[in-house]
This record gives C-alpha cells, sequence and structure tokens, in this order.
C-alpha cells in the first residue's frame, strides 16, 4: 500500500525528533528538529503536529527521555514531569490516558522502552486495519465528504476500494480557520490520484441538497465511553445535515477516554488572533473580537458506525 507522509509524521531517530510541520503544507514537506520534552510539547500547542502526530509525539517524547536518561535513580518523577507537561499542552486530547499508561508500565516496573515501541507497531496496524473497514462501507462510484484531516486515512480507504475495483471520490471542507481539509486532506488525496473537490464549510447544506454526497467520513480527537465524539469544529452541524438528508455518517473514533459523555469532553479555546488573522495578516477591522473553540462534540444519536478497533495495551 502506498502512504501518505500524514499516516505517520513523525520519527524518531538517535536522539532527535523529527515532526512534519503540518502548518507548512501544503507549500513545503519540512521537518521540524526536537531535543527535548519541552520543545516537543511546544509543538503540540503549535498545532505542528495533530491528531494521530500528537499521539505519536507523545509516545516518542518518553522514548527520547528515557534513552536521554540511561540509569538515572529518579526517572519516575522525570516520566511524570513529563507527563504533566504533556498533558497540559491541549485540554481536549485525551493525552491524559497515554501519560497514565506509560507511567503504569513504569509503575509496574515493565520495560517502558519495549512496551512503547510494540504499542506503536499495533497503532500502525490498528490504523490500517481502520481503513480497511472503512473501506468496506463504500460502494463504486460512491462521493465521500470528509471534514478536517484524518492523518493519512483517507488516500488509504481509497487504496482498498481500489484494490476491490471500487473508485470513489471525495468532497472536502475547507475546515477554518486552519484549513486542514483544504490543506492537507485535498493534498494528499490529489498527491494519491484520486478525484477531491474543496468546498466552503458553509457549502455543505447546499451540496447534500443537491445529491451530491453519498457518505460522511470523519475523524475524532476524543471518544466517549457513550460513544459521543469530539472533532474539528463544525463536524457537528455536519452530522445534522447528513441525518436531515439521509446521509450516513461514519467516525473513525481512537480508543474510548475516561470521559463518560460528550459533557466531560473539555472543549479547548484557542487564541482569537488564530480567527482573526491570516497569512499573519489580519482579516477582521481593528478591535473585534473572536472566539475560537477547536473541537464540537457530536452526539452518538447522529452517528452512524463508529469504526473502532480497541488496542489492547
Amino acid at each position: 500500500m502506498k502512504y501518505s507522509p500524514l499516516f505517520w509524521p513523525i520519527q524518531l531517530k538517535g536522539s532527535t525528533i523529527y515532526i512534519l510541520d503540518e502548518t507548512l503544507l501544503p507549500d513545503k514537506i519540512k521537518y521540524i528538529k526536537v531535543k527535548d520534552y519541552r520543545q516537543a510539547a511546544r509543538a503540540i500547542k503549535e498545532m505542528k503536529t495533530r491528531a494521530v502526530g500528537q499521539v505519536i509525539l507523545v509516545f516518542y517524547i518518553f522514548l527520547l527521555v528515557i534513552r536521554q536518561n540511561k540509569g538515572r535513580k529518579n526517572l519516575s518523577s522525570l516520566l511524570k514531569k513529563v507527563a504533566n507537561t504533556i498533558n497540559a499542552s491541549r485540554p481536549t486530547l485525551p493525552f491524559k490516558v497515554i501519560t497514565d499508561m506509560v507511567l503504569g508500565w513504569d509503575k509496574a516496573q515493565l520495560p517502558v522502552e519495549k512496551c512503547i515501541l510494540g504499542f506503536l507497531e499495533k497503532l500502525k496496524n490498528f490504523r490500517i486495519q481502520q481503513a480497511k473497514e472503512a473501506s468496506k462501507l463504500l460502494k463504486n462510484k460512491d462521493v465521500v465528504l470528509t471534514h478536517c484531516n484524518i492523518s493519512g486515512l483517507m488516500p488509504l480507504i481509497a487504496e482498498f476500494c481500489l484494490k476491490k475495483n471500487k473508485k470513489i471520490s471525495f468532497y472536502v471542507t475547507e475546515t477554518r480557520p486552519y484549513l486542514q481539509g483544504a490543506r492537507l486532506t485535498s493534498w494528499e488525496l490529489n498527491r494519491a490520484g484520486f478525484e477531491v473537490t474543496i468546498i466552503t464549510d458553509n457549502m455543505v447544506a447546499q451540496v447534500m441538497h443537491e445529491g451530491k454526497i453519498d457518505r460522511v467520513i470523519v475523524g475524532a480527537d476524543n471518544l466517549a465511553q457513550s460513544g459521543d465524539i469530539a472533532n474539528k469544529i463544525g463536524t457537528y452541524q455536519i452530522a445534522i445535515l447528513a441525518r436531515h438528508f439521509k446521509i450516513p455518517f461514519y467516525v473513525i473514533c481512537p480508543p474510548k477516554s475516561s470521559a463518560a459523555s460528550g459533557k466531560d469532553i473539555k472543549i479547548e479555546i484557542r487564541p482569537e488572533k488564530e480567527l482573526l488573522k491570516f497569512g499573519g495578516k489580519s482579516i477582521a477591522p481593528k478591535g473585534v473580537k473572536g472566539y475560537y473553540p477547536a473541537f464540537d462534540v457530536t452526539p452518538k444519536r447522529l452517528i452512524t458506525k463508529h469504526i473502532h478497533l480497541e488496542t489492547k495495551r
């Protein structure tokens, strides 16, 4: 199979973590070099990488710290400090599930480095299987609408469809204000040779009304125990429209977090400047305020199917 660079956008080589800078795509493919956990946490907060890239990065942060401090007597206390820094970086993403897992391995005196590498291999296989499961839900000539970016999975889904002689195409929302759909999803789909059409976020109802969409597939940054999901802002309204137009709405999910329901997922409020400026230039009058919740919660009742394959720890 061919993989998008976004499928596994983080690499650890020696004492350096290489992070694909997603804020520069599609104009430039550039990797940021990170040599300590504080730099890595800053890259998470600044959204240099996102979604599964941030999950992979968290594991690599612990690997880096362990390798940099071999033989250190108070390594456990350092790992707890690292965990606190990571957990404070972005509130909506359930990093605590990951950091608690790593701290649990350490507390049980298991070989943490080996456990992390094993889990990452399972995660990679888990993502491939999710793409394969999603492809089974699609029919030949289906048009899929997606929102934001599912880190390399949409091209993989299309590849699995091709193997079954199913040709699918895509509509992609711009996904304001960071334009992950326009910059990332459209780039990786076009790069892989699949037909992709970009629309603005506020065109979804009209495009569905025109009968151009057969399925919706989105990702999720947080899956509550109830089945509610948190994903990039704008997902909730697409789910409502999909229900109105009787279009299946599928979600590719991470493992469940500790949140009981969507009400327990803390929504990250990003700085207003990210909404009021674009490319370093102001796009709003001086003195105007901005409000930017980065995620919204879609209730389980609006989701046709969770594509969720729980990884074992």
